[in-house]
Protein backbone atom coordinates (compact mmCIF):
# COMPACT_ATOMS: atom_id res chain seq x y z
CA UNK A 1 0.00 0.00 0.00
CA UNK A 2 0.96 3.54 -0.88
CA UNK A 3 0.32 6.36 2.01
CA UNK A 4 1.07 10.10 1.59
CA UNK A 5 1.27 12.48 4.25
CA UNK A 6 0.10 16.15 3.28
CA UNK A 7 0.84 18.11 6.92
CA UNK A 8 -1.16 21.20 5.18
CA UNK A 9 -3.60 20.50 2.72
CA UNK A 10 -5.73 23.34 1.21
CA UNK A 11 -8.78 23.91 -0.85
CA UNK A 12 -7.21 25.20 -4.34
CA UNK A 13 -9.16 27.94 -5.41
CA UNK A 14 -7.76 28.27 -9.26
CA UNK A 15 -9.18 31.30 -11.17
CA UNK A 16 -8.11 32.59 -14.15
CA UNK A 17 -9.01 36.83 -15.08
CA UNK A 18 -9.37 38.98 -17.57
CA UNK A 19 -6.15 41.03 -17.01
CA UNK A 20 -5.61 41.74 -13.44
CA UNK A 21 -5.30 45.53 -11.53
CA UNK A 22 -4.47 46.73 -8.41
CA UNK A 23 -6.79 48.88 -6.45
CA UNK A 24 -10.02 47.71 -8.03
CA UNK A 25 -12.83 44.85 -8.36
CA UNK A 26 -11.18 41.92 -10.48
CA UNK A 27 -13.79 39.77 -11.80
CA UNK A 28 -12.86 36.04 -12.63
CA UNK A 29 -14.39 34.21 -15.94
CA UNK A 30 -12.74 30.47 -15.19
CA UNK A 31 -12.66 29.04 -11.62
CA UNK A 32 -12.18 25.85 -9.98
CA UNK A 33 -11.86 24.61 -6.82
CA UNK A 34 -9.97 21.32 -6.09
CA UNK A 35 -8.39 19.46 -2.96
CA UNK A 36 -4.65 20.60 -2.47
CA UNK A 37 -1.32 19.76 -1.38
CA UNK A 38 1.52 17.46 -2.19
CA UNK A 39 0.63 14.94 -0.80
CA UNK A 40 -3.24 14.83 -1.81
CA UNK A 41 -1.62 15.59 -5.57
CA UNK A 42 0.13 12.67 -5.64
CA UNK A 43 -2.34 10.44 -4.04
CA UNK A 44 -4.88 11.32 -7.44
CA UNK A 45 -2.66 10.66 -10.07
CA UNK A 46 -1.62 7.20 -8.19
CA UNK A 47 -5.44 6.63 -8.33
CA UNK A 48 -5.71 7.75 -11.74
CA UNK A 49 -3.23 5.32 -12.68
CA UNK A 50 -4.55 2.19 -10.49
CA UNK A 51 -2.63 2.62 -7.73
CA UNK A 52 -4.83 1.90 -4.49
CA UNK A 53 -3.32 4.75 -1.79
CA UNK A 54 -4.40 6.25 1.54
CA UNK A 55 -3.92 10.10 2.41
CA UNK A 56 -3.33 11.14 5.76
CA UNK A 57 -2.36 14.42 7.36
CA UNK A 58 -4.23 17.00 9.26
CA UNK A 59 -7.54 18.72 8.47
CA UNK A 60 -9.54 21.68 10.13
CA UNK A 61 -13.05 23.11 10.10
CA UNK A 62 -15.46 23.78 7.26
CA UNK A 63 -12.47 24.21 5.00
CA UNK A 64 -10.99 20.34 6.45
CA UNK A 65 -14.70 18.68 5.60
CA UNK A 66 -14.84 19.87 1.82
CA UNK A 67 -11.18 18.79 1.20
CA UNK A 68 -11.93 15.23 2.79
CA UNK A 69 -15.13 14.91 0.88
CA UNK A 70 -13.69 16.03 -2.14
CA UNK A 71 -10.92 13.39 -1.60
CA UNK A 72 -13.26 10.79 -1.28
CA UNK A 73 -15.29 11.89 -4.20
CA UNK A 74 -11.72 11.52 -6.02
CA UNK A 75 -11.86 7.75 -4.88
CA UNK A 76 -9.01 7.11 -2.64
CA UNK A 77 -8.90 6.30 0.80
CA UNK A 78 -8.00 8.89 3.22
CA UNK A 79 -7.31 8.99 7.06
CA UNK A 80 -7.07 12.65 8.30
CA UNK A 81 -6.67 13.87 11.91
CA UNK A 82 -8.98 16.69 12.31
CA UNK A 83 -7.15 19.45 14.58
CA UNK A 84 -9.39 20.98 17.28
CA UNK A 85 -8.72 24.43 16.02
CA UNK A 86 -8.16 26.65 13.15
CA UNK A 87 -9.51 25.60 9.76
CA UNK A 88 -7.47 24.36 6.49
CA UNK A 89 -5.95 26.84 4.03
CA UNK A 90 -7.42 28.25 0.95
CA UNK A 91 -4.79 28.58 -1.58
CA UNK A 92 -5.63 31.11 -4.14
CA UNK A 93 -4.08 30.19 -7.60
CA UNK A 94 -4.07 32.45 -10.63
CA UNK A 95 -3.77 30.22 -13.33
CA UNK A 96 -3.37 33.74 -16.28
CA UNK A 97 -0.22 34.58 -14.24
CA UNK A 98 2.35 31.70 -13.66
CA UNK A 99 3.51 30.94 -10.41
CA UNK A 100 1.29 33.61 -9.25
CA UNK A 101 -0.65 32.67 -5.82
CA UNK A 102 -1.65 33.15 -2.32
CA UNK A 103 -1.30 30.92 0.32
CA UNK A 104 -3.05 30.56 3.63
CA UNK A 105 -1.25 29.41 6.90
CA UNK A 106 -3.09 26.34 7.96
CA UNK A 107 -4.37 25.14 11.43
CA UNK A 108 -1.99 25.08 14.60
CA UNK A 109 -1.36 21.35 15.26
CA UNK A 110 -0.90 20.50 18.44
CA UNK A 111 1.62 17.94 20.45
CA UNK A 112 -0.69 15.02 20.99
CA UNK A 113 -2.22 15.83 17.16
CA UNK A 114 1.28 15.24 16.00
CA UNK A 115 1.65 12.13 18.00
CA UNK A 116 -1.71 10.68 16.75
CA UNK A 117 -0.19 10.47 13.01
CA UNK A 118 3.13 8.81 14.35
CA UNK A 119 0.74 6.32 15.97
CA UNK A 120 -1.16 5.78 12.46
CA UNK A 121 2.26 5.46 10.45
CA UNK A 122 3.68 2.89 13.27
CA UNK A 123 1.16 0.47 11.39
CA UNK A 124 2.70 0.70 8.23
CA UNK A 125 4.48 -3.20 7.07
CA UNK A 126 7.09 -4.13 4.97
CA UNK A 127 6.89 -3.39 1.18
CA UNK A 128 4.46 -0.01 2.04
CA UNK A 129 5.54 3.26 0.66
CA UNK A 130 5.32 6.20 2.54
CA UNK A 131 5.51 9.80 0.54
CA UNK A 132 6.10 12.54 2.74
CA UNK A 133 5.28 15.66 0.22
CA UNK A 134 5.56 19.75 0.92
CA UNK A 135 5.42 22.50 3.47
CA UNK A 136 4.61 21.87 7.34
CA UNK A 137 2.42 24.62 9.54
CA UNK A 138 4.66 26.27 11.76
CA UNK A 139 3.53 24.93 14.48
CA UNK A 140 5.56 21.69 13.90
CA UNK A 141 9.39 21.10 13.96
CA UNK A 142 11.47 21.32 10.57
CA UNK A 143 12.72 18.31 11.90
CA UNK A 144 9.19 16.03 11.55
CA UNK A 145 10.24 14.38 8.39
CA UNK A 146 13.59 12.90 9.79
CA UNK A 147 11.26 12.29 13.38
CA UNK A 148 9.20 10.07 10.96
CA UNK A 149 12.29 8.19 9.16
CA UNK A 150 14.04 7.52 12.36
CA UNK A 151 10.79 6.30 13.96
CA UNK A 152 10.10 3.68 10.93
CA UNK A 153 13.88 2.42 10.56
CA UNK A 154 14.25 -1.25 9.87
CA UNK A 155 10.83 -1.98 8.59
CA UNK A 156 11.27 -2.00 5.28
CA UNK A 157 9.18 0.91 3.68
CA UNK A 158 9.88 2.78 0.67
CA UNK A 159 10.04 6.25 1.91
CA UNK A 160 10.13 8.92 -0.50
CA UNK A 161 10.41 12.62 0.26
CA UNK A 162 9.37 15.97 -2.01
CA UNK A 163 10.66 18.86 0.35
CA UNK A 164 12.96 21.28 0.42
CA UNK A 165 15.83 22.96 2.30
CA UNK A 166 15.95 21.16 5.80
CA UNK A 167 13.14 19.23 5.87
CA UNK A 168 14.90 17.27 2.61
CA UNK A 169 18.20 17.86 4.46
CA UNK A 170 17.47 16.28 7.62
CA UNK A 171 16.43 12.76 6.29
CA UNK A 172 19.27 12.02 4.04
CA UNK A 173 20.66 10.27 6.85
CA UNK A 174 17.98 7.93 6.63
CA UNK A 175 18.45 6.90 2.85
CA UNK A 176 15.35 7.89 1.63
CA UNK A 177 14.24 5.42 -1.70
CA UNK A 178 13.60 8.80 -3.94
CA UNK A 179 13.71 12.21 -3.42
CA UNK A 180 12.38 15.11 -5.81
CA UNK A 181 13.98 18.25 -5.97
CA UNK A 182 13.81 20.40 -8.87
CA UNK A 183 16.55 22.26 -10.46
CA UNK A 184 16.67 25.73 -8.20
CA UNK A 185 15.80 23.52 -5.13
CA UNK A 186 18.82 21.60 -5.70
CA UNK A 187 20.99 24.46 -6.70
CA UNK A 188 19.70 26.61 -3.56
CA UNK A 189 20.73 23.73 -1.74
CA UNK A 190 24.74 24.23 -3.02
CA UNK A 191 24.71 28.05 -3.62
CA UNK A 192 24.48 27.36 -7.37
CA UNK A 193 22.34 27.73 -9.95
CA UNK A 194 21.73 25.24 -12.75
CA UNK A 195 20.04 25.34 -15.56
CA UNK A 196 21.09 22.19 -17.86
CA UNK A 197 20.35 18.81 -17.73
CA UNK A 198 24.28 17.99 -17.71
CA UNK A 199 24.66 20.51 -14.82
CA UNK A 200 22.64 19.09 -11.87
CA UNK A 201 24.25 15.39 -12.52
CA UNK A 202 26.99 16.25 -10.28
CA UNK A 203 25.07 17.64 -7.36
CA UNK A 204 21.95 14.58 -7.39
CA UNK A 205 25.05 12.63 -7.05
CA UNK A 206 26.45 14.50 -3.67
CA UNK A 207 23.17 14.26 -2.43
CA UNK A 208 23.35 10.24 -2.92
CA UNK A 209 26.52 10.60 -1.13
CA UNK A 210 24.78 12.36 1.95
CA UNK A 211 22.34 9.17 1.70
CA UNK A 212 19.49 9.73 -1.04
CA UNK A 213 19.19 6.06 -2.66
CA UNK A 214 17.59 7.65 -5.84
CA UNK A 215 17.67 11.48 -7.29
CA UNK A 216 14.89 12.46 -8.91
CA UNK A 217 15.44 16.04 -10.65
CA UNK A 218 12.29 17.77 -12.48
CA UNK A 219 13.58 21.04 -14.85
CA UNK A 220 10.08 22.41 -16.03
CA UNK A 221 10.99 22.97 -19.61
CA UNK A 222 14.36 21.27 -19.61
CA UNK A 223 12.81 17.80 -18.83
CA UNK A 224 14.02 15.54 -15.97
CA UNK A 225 17.28 13.61 -14.73
CA UNK A 226 17.06 10.92 -12.67
CA UNK A 227 20.59 9.66 -10.51
CA UNK A 228 19.37 5.93 -9.10
CA UNK A 229 21.10 4.10 -7.02
CA UNK A 230 22.37 1.37 -9.46
CA UNK A 231 24.94 3.93 -10.88
CA UNK A 232 22.60 4.48 -13.74
CA UNK A 233 21.87 8.15 -14.98
CA UNK A 234 18.94 8.60 -17.07
CA UNK A 235 18.01 12.09 -18.87
CA UNK A 236 15.20 13.17 -20.58
CA UNK A 237 14.19 16.35 -22.45
CA UNK A 238 10.28 17.74 -21.45
CA UNK A 239 7.66 16.74 -24.68
CA UNK A 240 6.86 19.02 -26.47
CA UNK A 241 3.54 20.21 -25.51
CA UNK A 242 1.17 23.87 -24.35
CA UNK A 243 2.13 24.46 -20.82
CA UNK A 244 -2.12 24.56 -19.39
CA UNK A 245 -1.36 24.53 -15.74
CA UNK A 246 1.88 23.90 -14.21
CA UNK A 247 0.31 22.92 -10.19
CA UNK A 248 0.85 19.61 -9.66
CA UNK A 249 3.06 18.46 -12.14
CA UNK A 250 6.26 17.70 -9.61
CA UNK A 251 3.36 16.01 -7.37
CA UNK A 252 2.35 14.03 -10.65
CA UNK A 253 6.10 12.94 -11.54
CA UNK A 254 6.36 11.54 -8.33
CA UNK A 255 3.29 9.61 -8.84
CA UNK A 256 4.29 8.29 -12.29
CA UNK A 257 7.92 7.50 -10.26
CA UNK A 258 6.37 5.44 -8.25
CA UNK A 259 3.45 3.51 -10.01
CA UNK A 260 6.22 2.92 -12.88
CA UNK A 261 8.46 1.15 -10.05
CA UNK A 262 5.45 -0.87 -8.44
CA UNK A 263 4.97 -1.94 -12.17
CA UNK A 264 8.41 -3.20 -13.13
CA UNK A 265 10.74 -2.37 -10.79
CA UNK A 266 12.94 -0.62 -13.27
CA UNK A 267 14.62 2.52 -13.11
CA UNK A 268 14.52 3.10 -17.05
CA UNK A 269 10.46 2.85 -16.88
CA UNK A 270 9.94 4.37 -13.70
CA UNK A 271 11.30 7.16 -14.96
CA UNK A 272 9.90 7.58 -17.81
CA UNK A 273 6.50 7.09 -16.14
CA UNK A 274 7.52 9.97 -14.17
CA UNK A 275 8.30 12.44 -16.81
CA UNK A 276 4.99 11.31 -18.84
CA UNK A 277 2.65 12.12 -15.78
CA UNK A 278 4.39 15.58 -14.84
CA UNK A 279 4.26 16.36 -18.42
CA UNK A 280 0.62 15.37 -18.98
CA UNK A 281 -0.24 16.95 -15.74
CA UNK A 282 0.95 20.56 -17.20
CA UNK A 283 -0.66 19.83 -20.95
CA UNK A 284 -3.72 19.77 -18.41
CA UNK A 285 -6.43 21.25 -16.48
CA UNK A 286 -6.70 18.62 -14.10
CA UNK A 287 -4.20 16.38 -12.61
CA UNK A 288 -3.08 13.71 -15.35
CA UNK A 289 -5.45 11.01 -16.42
CA UNK A 290 -3.89 7.16 -17.40
CA UNK A 291 -4.68 8.26 -20.72
CA UNK A 292 -3.04 11.19 -21.06
CA UNK A 293 0.04 9.60 -19.23
CA UNK A 294 0.18 6.59 -21.25
CA UNK A 295 -0.01 8.69 -24.43
CA UNK A 296 2.97 11.24 -23.75
CA UNK A 297 4.82 7.91 -22.39
CA UNK A 298 4.97 6.16 -25.86
CA UNK A 299 6.65 9.60 -27.24
CA UNK A 300 9.58 9.90 -24.50
CA UNK A 301 12.84 8.78 -25.71
CA UNK A 302 14.10 5.26 -24.90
Amino acid sequence: MVYTVTFNPSLDYIISLQGFQMGTTNRTKEEQMLPGGKGINVSTVLQNLGIDNTALGFTAGFTGQEIERMVREIGFQCDFIRTKTGFSRINVKLKDYDGTEINGIGPVIQKEEAEKLMEKLKHLEEGDVLVLAGSIPESLPNSIYRDILAELQGKGILFVVDATKDLLLYVLEYEPFLIKPNNHELGEIFDVELKTRESVIPYAKKLQEKGARNVLVSMAGEGAVLVAENGEVFMQPAPKGTLVNAVGAGDSMVAGFIAGWMERQSYSHAFRMGVAAGSASAFSHLLATKEEIQRIYERLEK
